[in-house]
């Protein structure tokens, strides 16, 4: 089996966006399409690594490109949340480029338009909830260690079904804000789980970080564990 990426480059109010589409197959089968949204720092090598595990299970996936062309973030950086932070003061500006994100993944060769999710980490997870308060006619959505913050302005009917794999001791969401988050889905009428797991952080999905003290660390089980979830969650909805 052989894995296949492929830039794909989309013009949106004249900036310049470089995703990366991921497939294991080359052939003209269309498949369900699965939108990757990176972390804080954008699109990178692990996401373009993640996306590989995820094609092997039968989709195409395509990591969205949220900052542009050229803008990329490390840890190094003086400010690495910077083009992150932008989006976040500006989620209408953040809606209408995760919407174009998808509209593009739904005209992709290969991609069934009518079977489509979103998986996200950190900034990202928020990317997927967003997504699906949008209205956007997703199958379903899985949040790694995501932020739960709704948008400032109204929902329009969520339609996608939603898995938020999280881990009980992140700072960045602490229980207050998951089980908000919990009652406004609920209120939404929208189908939902949430994986909660004990003694974990934010980031557990990512190797690179190794903060304890700041409550942010890789998580080996936890890892794995929101793994098969996703893959499970995946193939219920696709099966």
């Amino acid at each position: 089996m052989s894995i296949i990426r492929t830039i794909i480059l989309q013009d949106i109010a004249g900036q310049p966006f470089e995703h990366m589409a991921v497939s294991d197959s080359p052939d003209a089968a269309r498949r369900p399409g699965i939108l990757l949204f990176p972390n804080v720092l954008g699109a990178k090598e692990a996401d373009f690594i993640r996306a590989e595990k995820v094609a092997a299970l039968g989709y195409v996936v395509f990591v969205v490109d949220l900052f542009g062309q050229g803008k990329r973030a490390t840890r190094a950086d003086a400010d690495p949340a910077r083009y992150m932070n932008a989006l976040k003061d500006d989620r209408a500006l953040l809606r209408d480029r995760l919407n174009a994100a998808h509209a593009l993944l739904k005209g992709l060769d290969g991609v069934d338009p009518a079977r489509t999710a979103a998986i996200g980490f950190c900034f990202g997870g928020l990317c997927v909830l967003d997504l699906a308060r949008s209205g956007a006619d997703i199958a379903g959505g899985v949040s790694f260690h995501g932020v739960y913050q709704a948008p400032p302005f109204p929902n329009a009917e969520i339609t996608a079904k939603l898995l938020i794999c999280h881990g009980w001791d992140d700072p960045i969401a602490p229980p207050d804000a998951t089980v908000a988050l919990a009652q406004e889905l609920t209120q939404a009428g929208c189908d939902w789980q949430i994986h909660a797991y004990g003694g974990t952080g934010h980031a557990f999905t990512d190797e690179s970080v190794n903060m304890p003290d700041k409550g942010l660390a890789y998580s080996a089980d936890a890892d794995r564990r929101s793994f098969r979830a996703m893959a499970d969650f995946l193939a219920e909805l696709f099966g």
